[in-house]
């Protein structure tokens, strides 16, 4: 599978004090693709996807060696401004996160951080944005009203839409529908399928089925090493090693 790539991980350790969660993990990360990570409970998943938004910076017992690169900059460099990383990166959390303010003004609250006041262009931003997260002809009509007043499942694509609004160039979900009911997991993962023609989706999963339904790339961690990665149909159909022929049959979980 010959792919573009503008996320490099190399030899990447993480250790939280005594404990080694990651150990030389060297990846690239397909551009317009759902690159899915999948692997036993406490394999390091989160913390993969976590060391790609600088979400693990190097304080209170955290050790973080390696290199990730974005668009060739290495996150990691200390004279590297964090903020700017993250605008390059869009985050759906387990539990969605809403702000405490409306609908409208949660999905606004990222242009308007980053220098965007012009009412006309930020209701243009707000109607695209939903409209992006599948979520804009169920709210349209009480955008005005609290974003806890949504179900979870809307509070989920209103945090994907909220996320979207500062121009990320990917986006990272951390089992991003593991609390939502079947027919809300549905919206999401469908939203993630249509994104990805314009942004490079990473998703953490523990539900095998959902990461043959939506995952184009697969990578399978287990104690914190990187096993196997490579396409999913690859992977689902003729996994090269062992362990990922464990996991994938229920052996190991």
């Amino acid at each position: 599978m010959e792919f573009q790539s503008h996320l490099r991980i190399e030899n990447l350790s993480v250790q939280f004090d005594d404990l080694q969660i990651l150990k030389n993990v060297t990846l690239d990360i397909p551009d317009r693709k759902i690159t899915a990570i999948i692997g036993p409970s406490g394999c390091g998943k989160t913390t993969l996807l976590k060391s790609l938004n600088r979400l693990l910076d190097p304080v209170d017992g955290v050790k973080v060696q390696g290199r990730i690169l974005v668009d060739g900059e290495d996150i990691y460099d200390p004279k590297v401004e964090v903020t700017h990383i993250r605008k390059k990166m869009g985050l759906l959390s387990q539990k969605p996160q809403p702000l405490p303010m409306s609908i409208y003004d949660n999905v606004a609250y990222g242009p308007r951080v980053h220098g965007n006041k012009d009412k006309k262009e930020l209701d243009k931003l707000v109607e695209h944005y939903l409209k992006e997260a599948g979520l804009w002809d169920e709210v349209k009509d009480r955008l005005s009203a609290p974003a806890s007043r949504l179900s979870v499942g809307q509070q989920q694509r209103l945090c994907l839409a909220r996320g979207l609004a500062v121009e990320p160039e990917i986006i990272l979900g951390d089992e991003p529908t593991s609390a939502l009911d079947p027919q809300s997991s549905q919206h999401v993962e469908r939203r993630l399928i249509e994104l990805k023609n314009d942004y490079t989706v990473v998703v953490v999963t523990h539900i095998l089925r959902q990461a043959k339904r939506i995952a184009d790339y697969i990578v399978f961690l287990y104690l914190g090493e990187l096993v196997e990665h490579g396409p999913a149909e690859e992977i689902f159909a003729n996994p090269r090693d062992s362990k990922t022929r464990a996991y994938l049959t229920g052996e190991i979980s």
